[in-house]
């Protein structure tokens, strides 16, 4: 082991698994590769820029010194021509994965001569852009990718131009490197002049005109003579084989020479192998350099792949403060924008503004307006600021983010053992639980995994608590209307609304985020663009209609206000924590008398039937029209 590299978790902005998965980093919902945030980025030239693209991206950093060092880099490279120099890093080997392979003494030979090579190019690359003191870490990377020049001329001493695949086929040191090897290669390379003189001399002290001296693997060398010719065999020619048409001999001679030619080919392979273990040795004390090397050559390249992208994509480079907000003008999510462009769709911008006085938006609108696709840009483009890159939007002010949290979509846990609704408490309970002032949490429709009134109740504790307790900054996507009148208790609140119009019996989705609250949710609209056959949307229009009905014709009663502290006597608890009892108002007075004359305790089966069935005359006589 040549080192550790320690990483400390305090460095980085929190991302757990839900959140990764949720913001489709580098695999989608469905488990694919492609869309993802990762595949719009990587045009990495090399496979460690992109392992390193990777790396930034699930590794986004809490201070701000290093991110904005990499905006300043990929600034410099905005304005040079990097087509040369991304040409010349398509042209390296993998460095990085050659140097761990050194480090096992398991380097191939084609991994020598590939090193050899890619070093051998570093000036070039250096060559190939420009750093200045405003941009230090490019300056840095250049320096970083200094030739270790004791390493190249090894490499280039010991390994042949192009060696062969596997070292046990020879050809992989160098002529030159070692005399020994060089002497026993001779021996095995002259053997095909030796033969050409043997077969002539040996034709003229035989007369045999068509004698031939060859070798093969099984039998070796040989003198093949053909059968009308036996008579003229000398008396030292011995039968090594008989064929059809033809004998064939050694003699002493030839033997001899065949002994110290294999021999020869057998010890310079064993040289080979010897040398090459030892070079592998050699190497050893090399490492650091080469993970130096590897390192800014990986650097160099995601900085030049997110500078082109940065350039291609029309990003911007966001301005990192001190002061607890995000502010972001016309922001774009960059997967969305990219498959729309594919068509020839424009993507609709949207500002969004979080600060100490503006901590949470309520955002309503109808499903597929674009509520989650607001809330994952918002992001995403953070995101991209703390790791260092440009970000699609115009303008972009990000301050200290210590870490990001999602609670979006349905998925039950069925190994797990976990509802939908399980899922969707444990990881709202984990948001609560760890988000801070410097956190962004996105909550998309909390409590639609149970009862209307259960999921109302919770989503509002829950707003309520991330408000007064976390102050995170929050974006918070419901469908349960009753939670905009939150900003009524909580200034810190607002309603936005992603717009919609509607078009005849269909709706057109604006897809842009408005002030307030929106006007309906358009929920048979969109079951109608989804496919649900005609009858179905007649009848949920028909209940729909009888339901707002019945609304406005039942006799008021007053309800329970959500957002209204409750009521507690004097000297009790009032952190909202406490509970306070559901008012009975409104119930028919007679109703009401004949329950409190009624002893539960003291009734039989019998009785209490005969009071069930009084209560429900009392009701019907209050039902009756005057």
């Amino acid at each position: 082991m040549q080192g550790v590299t320690v990483e400390h978790e305090s460095e980085f902005v929190g991302l757990d698994s839900a959140t990764r998965r949720n913001l489709e980093l580098t695999e989608t919902l469905r488990g694919g590769e492609s869309p993802t945030l990762f595949s719009l980025l990587d045009t990495c030239a090399t496979a460690m820029g992109s392992r390193l693209l990777r790396h930034w991206l699930h590794h986004p950093l809490r201070d701000r010194k290093l991110p904005q060092a990499r905006q300043q880099a990929i600034g410099a490279l905005l304005e040079q021509d990097a087509d040369a120099l991304r040409s010349r890093l398509r042209r390296l080997a993998d460095v990085e994965r050659i140097t761990a392979r050194l480090a096992l003494l398991s380097a191939r030979p084609r991994d020598l001569s590939s090193l050899r090579d890619a070093l051998a190019a570093l000036p070039a690359i250096q060559n190939a852009f420009a750093a200045d003191e405003g941009a230090p870490l490019l300056a840095q990377t250049r320096d970083e990718l200094a030739v270790p020049q004791d390493c190249l001329a090894l490499l280039t001493s010991a390994i042949a131009a192009e060696p062969s695949v596997a070292l046990r086929d020879g050809g992989v040191i160098a002529r030159g490197y070692d005399a020994a090897l060089d002497e026993l290669r001779d021996i095995s390379e002259n053997c095909g002049q030796f033969l050409i003189d043997l077969e002539t001399r040996e034709r003229t002290r035989t007369g045999i005109a068509n004698l031939r001296v060859e070798y093969n693997r099984v039998h070796g060398f040989y003198i093949e003579v053909t059968n009308g010719q036996a008579d003229k065999v000398p008396d030292d020619y011995r039968r090594r084989q008989t064929l059809k048409n033809a004998e064939r001999y050694i003699t002493p001679e030839l033997k001899a020479f065949e002994d110290k030619a294999l021999s020869a080919q057998d010890r310079a392979l064993a040289r080979e192998k010897q040398l090459y273990d030892e070079l592998l040795q050699r190497l050893l004390p090399h490492i650091g350099e080469l993970r130096r090397v590897a390192g800014a050559l990986a650097r160099l390249d995601v900085l030049a792949a997110l500078a082109e992208r940065a350039r291609t994509l029309d990003w911007t480079s966001p301005q990192r403060v001190d002061e607890c907000v995000i502010d972001i003008a016309q922001g774009r999510h960059p997967v969305v924008e990219s498959q729309l462009a594919a068509e020839s769709t424009p993507f609709i911008a949207n500002d969004c503004q979080l600060t100490e006085a503006r901590k949470l938006l309520l955002i309503t609108g109808p499903n597929m307006g674009g509520k989650s696709t607001f809330m994952r840009q918002t992001a995403l483009i953070v995101l991209l600021a703390c790791v260092g890159a440009y970000v699609p939007a115009k303008r972009a002010v990000i301050g200290p983010i210590d870490r990001i949290f999602t609670r979006i979509g349905a998925a039950d846990d069925l190994a797990g053992g976990r509802s939908t609704f399980m899922v969707e408490m444990t990881e709202a309970a984990g948001i609560l639980h760890n988000a801070t002032p410097n956190s962004l949490v996105l909550m998309d429709e909390i409590g639609r995994g149970t009862s209307t009134f259960d999921g109302l109740a919770l989503a509002w504790a829950i707003a309520r608590h991330l408000l007064a307790h976390n102050r995170s900054h929050t974006l918070f996507a419901t469908h349960y209307f009753e939670l905009t009148q939150l900003p009524q208790e909580f200034p810190q609140a607002a309603n936005v609304h992603l717009s919609a119009v509607e078009h005849g019996d269909g709706i057109v989705f604006l897809h842009a985020v408005q002030d307030g609250p929106a006007s309906q949710s358009y929920g048979l609209q969109v079951a109608q663009l989804a496919g649900v056959p005609q009858p179905v949307i007649r009848a949920a229009r028909k209940h729909l209609a009888w339901l707002e009905q019945q609304s406005t014709d039942a006799t008021p009663t007053p309800q329970l206000d959500l957002f209204a502290a409750p009521a507690t006597p004097e000297g009790e608890d009032t952190d909202g924590d406490s509970e306070a009892p559901l008012p009975v108002e409104g119930l028919g007075q007679a109703v009401v008398a004949a329950l409190n004359d009624l002893d539960p305790d003291s009734l039989t089966p019998r009785e209490a039937l005969d009071a069930l069935y009084q209560l429900k005359a009392l009701a019907g006589e209050r039902g009756q029209p005057a």
